[in-house]
C-alpha cells in the first residue's frame, strides 16, 4: 500500500464504502521564545476550518511524551496513545489518513506512530491541507469510539546505541538542515553537529516547492546516491518529527528504514556521547 494519498484520491475515498478516519495534526516547530512571536496554535487553525469529519490531534501532548531524557519529543505512553486514537475513532480495520498544514512533518509523525504500533492502513495526505480543494468545516465531530489497541514493534525503532552502531554498519541519515548537521548553528539543542558517521540528508530535499513528495523514482535515486540501498537504513533529526517524514519518503521510494525517535535532542543532551562537526564525510 502506498504511504501517501493525493487529494483527489482522498476525495474518492471519503465518498467510498470504507471512508477513512481523518486526523488533523497541524503543528509547527516553535522558536517563539527566541523570536518573541506568539507560538503556532494548531488547535485554533483546526477550529477555523478543517477537512469535514477530521479530528484534531496535538503533536506536543498526544503524539509525544513530556520533554526530558528521551528528547524534546519522546515517544508517547503507548496506552495513552491508544486511548487518544480510539477517541479519534481509529479502529484496527479502518483506514486512516493524516494531514497537517502542508509541511508534512507532523502528519508523518502520526503516520509513523500508527505504523509502529501496528496499524496496517494509514496514509499521509500529500501536500497537506494546502493540496485539498474540497470544502472545509468548522464543525467539531464526535466520532464513535474506535477499537485500535497499539502493539509496538511493527516497524523498526532505534535507540541511541543502535543509531551509533548503524552509522558504522549501514547508513544513518540526518534529516536536519545542513547547517545544523555541520554544527554551524544550533538554535534549539545543547550543541550543534551530528552523530559520527551519519550522512546529511535534509528532509526538505524530499519534496517540491508545493510541499508534495518528489516522484518515487526520484526519491529512490536520491537515497541510492546516499548509499541507502541493499543495506540497513536509519534516520534521525532534531526530535523525531522531521525524521519521521524522511522515513515516509524512504517508504515512498520502497526503502524500509528505522527511526531514532530520541534523535539529536536526546543524543546531544548526554555529554558522554561523541559529537562530529563539519561537512558530510562524502
Amino acid at each position: 500500500m502506498n504511504a501517501i494519498i493525493t487529494a483527489s484520491e482522498l476525495t474518492a475515498a471519503v465518498a467510498g464504502p470504507r471512508p477513512p478516519v481523518l486526523l488533523d495534526v497541524r503543528w509547527q516547530l516553535s522558536l517563539a521564545k527566541a523570536s518573541g512571536d506568539a507560538p503556532f496554535d494548531g488547535r485554533a487553525e483546526y477550529a477555523a476550518g478543517h477537512l469535514p469529519g477530521a479530528v484534531f490531534v496535538d503533536l506536543d501532548t498526544e503524539l509525544a511524551g513530556p520533554p526530558g531524557a528521551g528528547g524534546r519529543h519522546p515517544l508517547p505512553d503507548v496506552a495513552e496513545f491508544g486511548r487518544v486514537m480510539r477517541g479519534a475513532g481509529v479502529s484496527a480495520r479502518t483506514p486512516v489518513v493524516v494531514y497537517d498544514g502542508g509541511q508534512g512533518w507532523a502528519a508523518a509523525r502520526a503516520w509513523w506512530l500508527l505504523r509502529w504500533t501496528g496499524h496496517g492502513d494509514v496514509r499521509v495526505l500529500d501536500g497537506g491541507l494546502a493540496a485539498w480543494t474540497g470544502p472545509l468545516s468548522t464543525e467539531i465531530p464526535a466520532p464513535a469510539e474506535g477499537d485500535f489497541r497499539p502493539e509496538p514493534g511493527a516497524v523498526a525503532l532505534l535507540d541511541a546505541d543502535g543509531a551509533a552502531a548503524l552509522a558504522r554498519s549501514g547508513v544513518l541519515l540526518d534529516a536536519r538542515a545542513g547547517e545544523r548537521y555541520r554544527g554551524d548553528v544550533e538554535p534549539i539543542d545543547r550543541v550543534g553537529g551530528h552523530i559520527p558517521g551519519a550522512l546529511s540528508a535534509p528532509t526538505t530535499e524530499n519534496v517540491g516547492p508545493d510541499g508534495r513528495f518528489l516522484p518515487a523514482a526520484e526519491l529512490a535515486a536520491r537515497f541510492k546516491a546516499l548509499g541507502a540501498a541493499d543495506t540497513e537504513v536509519g534516520v534521525y533529526c532534531g526530535s523525531g518529527v522531521s525524521g519521521a517524514h524522511e522515513v515516509l519518503a524512504l517508504a515512498v521510494a520502497g526503502i524500509p528504514a528505522a527511526l531514532y525517535a530520541g534523535s539529536w535532542s536526546q543524543w546531544s543532551s548526554d555529554e558522554s556521547r561523541p559529537v562530529a562537526t563539519g561537512p558530510d564525510p562524502r
